[in-house]
């Protein structure tokens, strides 16, 4: 049977290093290598910083999916392998922010569109990934409107600055350097902006972006080829670029931290990771990255608990929705299909129809008209129970009538690939 299976590795198993490691190429390359597989009719590929998940449609979903890990060298004990339904309820569960590392978090829905969209525009997707990303987007968009789970600090950006609040017991005072503008950089800006403090904003080989966002929330831009003088003036340094090199480099933090005797924190939420993780080694110098926001993690879910079952309740109605919607498409399949084929006889039979009779009799509008009429209502009185049993069939899970339907009538389940779009 043709359904959704999808991957998954996540902060809830898999370390930084472990999302690193499993790795290799753009979201549109991993796309390409796993569409091409003849058994993939649909794929959609998430990355993030503390997630990659793949979902396809395939009627050996579980083994293409596990031979693509093996292949892409993930590590397969820290892989889950979703079927249809578990997929369905993962997917629902993450645009609700019910499974980020931060509970609640916003962006993950703004993720899980942007990638969707990807796949769409590159041609990877068709019913069932777009009814299952749709309904997703949909309930992650309700759950935030009738919910409040996304109160607070919640994002990762934000869970940075509360970590480095609570390592240091406050941040008032501190000098505070934020490395990177991006997405992820804006969002820890935004939450040091409602502390009191000093803060600096390094853009990524770009000044000008410094320059905007440090304009906008009240700090001050420095350029990034000082950047080692500013880490020996700051208390904190958050990094948050996408490079895809060190940032932060051993030797950088040991010429910076010369002579100096006050601690510095470092908190890296990039992925791949800015800071060499040997840094930790120097003296002073304390080292955080993505792992450690677990903690704040927990804190916020203590705070959300209520709020986090409410959204539950949504999406397991939802869910249910979802799950009759598929079931009806199952049978609007095989009932489209009929009627085609129905309609092509009847339309070819009528033509035949009227060229024997204008043999005998002049056939004007009026009676091919009426000859129409008859053969389409004739088609759709013949047709009405039948579609009828179908449809109560595909509710009540009768997968073995479908079946039989769709031998009878030689009607091909599996859904077409969309394989003449090109890289």
């Amino acid at each position: 049977m043709t359904e959704i299976n999808s991957m998954v590795i996540t902060h809830s198993k898999a370390s930084i290093e472990d999302m690193e490691r499993s790795w290799n190429g753009d979201l549109e390359e991993v796309l390409w290598n796993l569409y091409s597989n003849e058994f993939v009719h649909e794929c959609v590929v998430m990355k993030t910083c503390n997630r990659i998940e793949i979902y396809v449609v395939s009627p050996k979903g579980s083994s293409v999916l596990f031979n693509f890990a093996k292949s892409m060298s993930f590590p397969l004990q820290v892989v889950e392998f979703l079927d249809h339904n578990e997929s369905l309820l993962h997917l629902l569960r993450l645009a609700s922010g019910l499974e980020s590392m931060i509970v609640g978090e916003d962006q993950i829905l703004g993720q899980i569109r942007d990638m969707y969209l990807l796949a769409k525009k590159t041609g990877t997707t068709g019913r069932m990934l777009d009814t299952a990303f749709s309904k997703a987007i949909q309930v992650g968009k309700r759950v935030r409107t009738e919910t409040e789970v996304n109160r607070g600090s919640v994002s990762i950006g934000s869970a940075a600055v509360d970590l480095a609040e609570m390592v240091l017991g406050g941040l008032e005072g501190k000098m505070i350097l934020v490395i990177g503008t991006g997405e992820m950089g804006t969002l820890v800006t935004r939450a040091l902006a409602h502390r009191k403090m000093d803060l600096v904003y390094i853009a990524n080989r770009t000044f000008r972006k410094a320059q905007d966002l440090a304009d906008s929330m009240g700090g001050h831009a420095v350029r990034f080829e000082n950047l080692a003088e500013n880490v020996q003036k700051a208390d904190v340094v958050i990094s948050a670029t996408s490079a895809p090199h060190y940032v932060l480099k051993r030797s950088l933090i040991e010429e910076a931290m010369k002579g100096r005797e006050r601690d510095l924190l470092l908190i890296d939420i990039a992925s791949p990771r800015d800071i060499e993780s040997s840094i930790s080694q120097i003296k002073h110098v304390k080292l955080y990255n993505i792992d450690n926001l677990r903690i704040i993690n927990e804190k916020n879910l203590a705070q959300r608990k209520e709020e986090a079952k409410k959204a539950e309740k949504i999406v397991d109605e939802e869910l249910c929705l979802l799950l009759k919607q598929y079931k009806q498409q199952k049978a609007d399949h095989i009932v489209s299909a009929i009627y085609a084929n129905v309609y092509n006889v009847r339309k070819q039979e009528k033509e035949r129809a009227v060229t024997k009779l204008r043999a005998y009799h002049t056939m004007g509008e009026i009676e091919s008209k009426v000859l129409d009429d008859l053969t389409h209502s004739i088609v759709n009185k013949i047709l009405a129970e039948p579609t009828k049993v179908l449809r109560n069939a595909a509710e009540m899970n009768d997968d073995e009538l479908l079946d039989v339907v769709s031998r009878l009538f030689n009607i091909d389940k599996t859904p077409e690939r969309n394989d003449d779009k090109c890289r």
